[in-house]
């Protein structure tokens, strides 16, 4: 069979879709591990950085999330990742508190966090602009509403890319 190539169906592999879908299926195995610890998963995403493939959990608790908290998920749900896909490629599993520049990626977050500076970051320009920091207004319908320098700007939810509270001092003012 010479200069015939045999076929072969490869599997999905795990970096191969979206990034926003890798995300959701990571919280949706998550999910059930936080759950069964009274941790909260606040936020999850996939991204390429310099140093490689990220794959990044935001965990909180009433409380706050401590280390060991952090260091128990990260190799219970590296062996969940594990079972469940297949990668291609090395990646690294981060597993943290969010800090103080606090990721929002759900509707709630936008709500939760009414009042408090962010910075947003849209998948498209709107008006020119991909970047906006201002005070978070809440949601209205499917958008967050966000006082900016020159007026109130209205995002799309599915045209957030990143959003974030923005507390460059170290004070938590929300």
């Amino acid at each position: 069979m010479k200069g015939k190539k045999k076929e072969r169906k490869a599997s999905a592999p795990f970096f191969s879709v979206d990034a926003q879908e890798i995300a959701r299926k990571v919280r949706e195995i998550a999910t059930p591990l936080c759950e069964s610890e009274g941790i909260e998963i606040i936020h999850v995403e996939y991204q390429r950085e310099p140093r490689g493939r990220v794959l990044r959990v935001y965990l909180d608790k009433p409380g706050g999330i401590t280390l060991e908290d952090c260091a128990s998920i990260n190799r219970e749900l590296s062996d969940l990742l594990d079972v469940h896909f297949e990668t291609r490629g090395p990646y690294s599993l981060e597993v943290s508190s969010p800090g103080l520049q606090r990721p929002l990626g759900r509707r709630e977050d936008f709500e939760t966090y009414k009042g408090c500076r962010v910075h947003i970051r849209t998948r498209r320009s709107m008006g020119g602009r991909k970047n906006f920091k201002g005070i978070l207004e809440g949601v209205s319908g499917d958008r967050a509403v966000v006082r900016v320098q020159d007026g109130t700007l209205a995002v799309p939810l599915h045209e957030i890319a990143k959003a974030h509270l923005l507390r460059e001092d170290g004070e938590n003012t929300c």
